[in-house]
């Protein structure tokens, strides 16, 4: 059978198992379904779960599992994993699930619609997803074999678990290797993709760094699987103070005096977010930066990275600066002296283009609708000298209307009026007569 199918044509694979699953069920064996996963599911049956069976075994209430998290060393890995796989959009088609050592489902986040599908199954806080609670699935494998597992369709045991494609990996203590939980990503069949086992390895990489931080988070122990300088960005002392977005070095800075800089695209996504109030959901950001061949997961980890070295200054869901940091960089700066009429200051502040480096279309958009910000408030003030400030600029120099604006102000034979008229092209001299 082709393996690829699952994501070429995952009807047809899953038709395919589900035949495969039956034989099996009735002791006929198949090459569908690998001898471990086989084994797998006459343990589950030994131990009393039918392939017919709907509900799992309840460990807690909700309430309780409240409290468990509360206790539990992946509560403070939790909003990592969040930031990198998790989408609980209106559109969001998947289910991230943490477990504990036991497969005791701790957290689950998904879209309204992806969780009542995960309702119909009790896939929910409390419930007890390990081979004696609810039967061969990619959790109880991972706590099995304590590697990555991919369930699809009718490799799941019970019948009702066949319309979901389920990849789950095992969180390991870093000092100890002691098994701490297990992180899932479910979803309908569609859902899987080729990628989506390597972004739950790379997320419980990501999870086992953190745990093995100390000093605060700021470096890793040395039984980390993955060197800090690889896998963390040092973050200073102290809440960012500013953004430096003009220019092409970007930076944050942060309450020490520290100045820390910034990739050119985490730098356009946090242009992005001072640019708008109401913040910004991972599919809008990844279209905004990548077009359509965008993912909310390149957001998400791009994301992960941004709230690593800014701490709580971005909040998720969506993805947005805290109340009080909007408009922190000196771009916003500049829009904010110029809403309070102060002209002169915010033209001294604008010392360079927004990220000029960027090429993405939204960043060269706000780059644009700033430099109009400038030049339309230098040219409505009727004071000469801020012109003449203006068109020595690398952002104003071709501002042919700015140049009319001083020839008004100094009359035609003035020298300032002259030198800026002679940097302008042929047709705008022809214009300016």
């Amino acid at each position: 059978m082709d393996y690829g199918l699952r994501f070429s044509d995952p009807a047809k694979y899953s038709r395919a198992l589900r035949r495969a699953h039956e034989l099996v069920i009735s002791g006929v064996p198949r090459p569908e379904i690998p001898i471990g996963l086989a084994d797998s599911w006459r343990r589950s049956m030994a131990l009393g779960i039918s392939p017919d069976q709907l509900s799992p075994r309840h460990l807690h209430d909700v309430s309780d599992v409240l409290e468990l998290r509360r206790e539990h060393r992946l509560q403070q890995v939790m909003p990592a994993l969040h930031d990198l796989l998790a989408d609980d959009s209106s559109s969001g088609r998947h289910l991230l699930v943490l477990t504990d050592a036991n497969g005791e489902i701790l957290w689950r986040v998904g879209s309204p619609e992806v969780l009542r599908r995960a309702d119909r199954l009790e896939f929910s806080e409390g419930a007890d997803w390990s081979e004696a609670g609810i039967g061969t699935n990619a959790i109880s494998e991972a706590l099995v074999t304590g590697g990555p597992v991919q369930l699809f369709s009718a490799e799941h045991l019970v019948r009702t678990h066949h319309e979901w494609a389920c990849t789950a990996a095992p969180i390991t203590d870093p000092a100890t290797g002691r098994l701490l939980g297990v992180l899932d990503v479910s979803g309908p069949l569609d859902t899987i993709s080729a990628d989506t086992l390597r972004m739950v390895r790379c997320a419980v990489r990501v999870a086992e760094s953190l745990l093995g931080m100390h000093d605060g988070g700021t470096s890793l122990s040395s039984s980390s699987p993955v060197r800090a300088s690889r896998q963390t960005v040092r973050r200073p002392a102290g809440a960012v103070e500013s953004l430096e977005l003009l220019g092409d070095r970007p930076a944050a800075v942060f309450a020490d005096g520290s100045r820390v800089p910034l990739t050119l695209r985490r730098a356009e996504i946090l242009a992005l977010l001072d640019s708008r109030a109401q913040g910004w959901s991972a599919e809008e950001l990844a279209y905004e930066l990548y077009g359509d061949a965008g993912t909310p997961q390149a957001i998400r980890t791009e994301m992960f990275r941004v709230r690593s070295l800014l701490g709580d200054a971005v909040e998720s869901n969506p993805y947005r600066f805290v109340a009080g940091l909007a408009g922190c960089s000196d771009s916003g700066r500049v829009l904010r002296l110029l809403h309070e009429g102060r002209v002169a200051e915010a033209l001294e502040a604008y010392r360079a283009p927004l990220l000029s480096r960027s090429g993405a279309l939204a960043v060269q958009l706000l780059r644009d609708q700033l430099e109009l910000a400038v030049g339309s408030a230098v040219r409505a003030s009727g004071d000469a000298e801020l012109l003449i400030r203006w068109l020595s600029t690398d952002m104003g120099c071709a501002d042919f209307e700015a140049v009319e604006a001083l020839r008004r102000l100094v009359g035609r034979g003035d020298a300032r009026y002259l030198s800026f008229r002679a940097g302008m092209g042929d047709t705008a001299r022809d214009l300016l007569g």
